[in-house]
């Protein structure tokens, strides 16, 4: 692949995956994305605890692919996580590995629970809505 490939997808990756991180911890919050929001949060639960039983727990492919795309134009990093990572790329500081899983994990549990909540609620008040149109008015 060439250079310019591998650039376009470093840099496609770095924003996709981000994008994907904020959208699984704030999609719930609009009644729009929350369908969305249980999907990326279910695929991304896929990736760290199914596919996590090979690659090990909180195995992410979209961090794997990045890791592969920076392997080849010659980047390291010695972060253990992409969390770990982004965090050090946007503020210099690099977290104690324990912290951002332990953090991360928290906000994933949040996150779920709130999605599915919601996602419940929204589908409770579209059935009572469609039952109240139905019925005749007195």
């Amino acid at each position: 692949m060439s250079t310019a490939a591998l650039q376009f997808l470093n840099i496609f990756f770095l924003i996709f995956h981000t994008l994907l991180i904020v959208f699984n911890c704030l999609g719930w919050a609009w009644k729009k994305t929350r369908k969305w929001n249980l999907i990326t949060l279910a695929v991304t639960a896929f990736s760290w605890l199914v596919m996590g039983l090979w690659k090990g727990v909180g195995y992410c492919i979209c961090t794997d692919w990045h890791w592969q795309i920076r392997k080849a134009l010659g980047q390291t990093t010695n972060e253990s996580s992409y969390l770990d990572y982004l965090v050090k790329a946007l503020s210099g500081w690099a977290p104690p590995s324990d912290l951002t899983r332990t953090v991360a994990g928290w906000v994933f549990a949040t996150s779920i629970v709130l999605s599915l909540a919601l996602n419940v609620r929204d589908k409770r008040n579209e059935k009572a809505q469609r039952i109240s149109s139905l019925s005749p008015e007195p």
